[in-house]
């Protein structure tokens, strides 16, 4: 990708309005397009970010045997009022729209009542569980606050997922699977040693849940940890009761400031059984089905990340999710030789497999550098007339400013050895 054909620009400042550190960072790299408070389009910098914690959170649904599927956004009023959660009371973050041809809908804000009523006509024997099921989904929530960036947005991308058991052994098992899939994820992209599985409420979805909150200044959340036994409860239950449920005492516990990256249910049989969703055992016996809901927030988690993973120049993207590898970058000032050399080495990193972001621009070399240091790819590579006379291309780690002269012959060995997607 060449940077001089990007449509996008970086910029120097962040709109006035937004507060959040992740939102200023992504609009000013050109990663993001704030079209009003909670809801952001994705440009093309921004979207390989996203694709690339979609791809991470797709191969680890897979490994669980999920089935990926894609539903609908426009929500029936009379399938949510057999759970009673279309009255605002209840839930209250719904859009809702009246039709033209007379009636009400609603914006998808979970899918929990969709899949299970869905489901009913694809369950009919025990033979045919279990069943899961993910999709990658716009949610539409109808926040107070929006604040947040893109860690809380009215708009936002999110990967939820629903298990379908006979019982609740076979239940609790995909369960626990699950929160380990969950932490695979959170580990390949960088914050698996300050994300906790917390013990929390369930809010408009079940009496108790099971969050996945990160450490960061920033965050929302308070939960009280204890790192040893990797334990964690969210200050809304931290009470006697579940102090002993989980065998600590407060004086063991530390308080941080978390975000939510993750949330999962046991919804039991009570949303079957609210919605008719049963099953034949092998006597006969009409079961309702075990049900359980899992969600990632996509987009959120990409705006954790910068959270977590920025300095005083700009983002620090983890490798596993940088839209591109490398950074090239050509400081020609006028030389066509380095021009040549530039644009060769470029043919080097695609002729293996290397994602590159070529800045080819006819800017100073100070815009170059900041833009570099802002856009956050983590390795850069400069081919200029020094380089060059000193026979190689300086490489340059952006996560800790690691600076080495490194020969051609031995310059695609050596990006590999720093761990760069390939």
């Amino acid at each position: 990708m060449r940077q001089s054909h990007l449509f996008t620009k970086t910029r120097k400042t962040a709109p006035k309005d937004e507060v959040a550190k992740n939102a200023q960072l992504l609009i000013r790299g050109g990663f993001i397009h704030k079209e009003m408070a909670g809801v952001y389009s994705y440009l093309p910098l921004g979207l390989r970010v996203l694709e690339n914690i979609k791809r991470i959170v797709r191969e680890e649904m897979s490994a669980l045997g999920a089935q990926e599927i894609i539903m609908t956004a426009l929500q029936r009023k009379e399938l949510w009022e057999t759970t009673s959660r279309w009255s605002d009371e209840v839930v209250d973050v719904w859009f809702k729209s009246q039709l033209r041809a007379g009636g009400e809908v609603g914006f998808g804000w979970s899918h929990e009542e969709p899949i299970a009523d869905m489901m009913r006509s694809h369950v009919d024997s025990f033979r045919d569980l279990p069943i899961f099921v993910h999709q990658f989904q716009t949610k539409l929530r109808n926040e107070l606050r929006a604040k947040s960036g893109i860690m809380r947005g009215r708009e936002f991308v999110m990967n939820d997922m629903y298990s379908f058991c006979r019982g609740e052994e076979e239940h609790a098992r995909f369960y626990d699977q699950t929160i380990e899939a969950y932490m695979r994820v959170f580990t390949r992209v960088g914050i698996g040693e300050d994300t906790f599985v917390t013990f929390a409420s369930g809010g408009a979805f079940t009496k108790f849940s099971h969050e996945f909150q990160t450490v960061t200044e920033t965050g929302e959340d308070v939960i009280y940890v204890h790192r040893e036994k990797r334990l964690a409860i969210n200050e809304e239950v931290l009470n006697d009761e579940t102090l002993r449920e989980l065998g600590v005492t407060r004086e063991e516990l530390q308080k941080v400031n978390t975000a939510e990256v993750g949330n999962i249910f046991n919804f039991g049989t009570q949303k079957s059984e609210d919605l008719g969703l049963v099953f034949k055992d092998e006597k006969g016996v009409s079961t309702p089905v075990w049900m359980g809901s899992y969600g990632i927030g996509v987009t959120r988690l990409m705006g954790l990340l910068v959270e977590k993973f920025s300095d005083e120049k700009g983002i620090v993207w983890p490798e596993e999710v940088a839209p591109l590898s490398v950074h090239l970058v050509s400081l020609a000032g006028g030389s066509s030789e380095v021009e040549k050399e530039a644009e060769r080495v470029y043919e080097l990193l695609a002729e293996h497999g290397i994602e590159v972001l070529f800045d080819d621009r006819d800017v100073r070399a100070g815009e170059k550098f900041a833009d570099s240091d802002l856009i956050g790819i983590p390795l850069r590579l400069v081919v200029s007339e020094k380089s060059m006379a000193e026979g190689g291309v300086e490489m340059t780690t952006r996560a800790n400013g690691a600076s080495s002269l490194v020969p051609e012959s031995n310059l695609i060995e050596r990006i590999k050895k720093a761990g760069v997607r390939v």
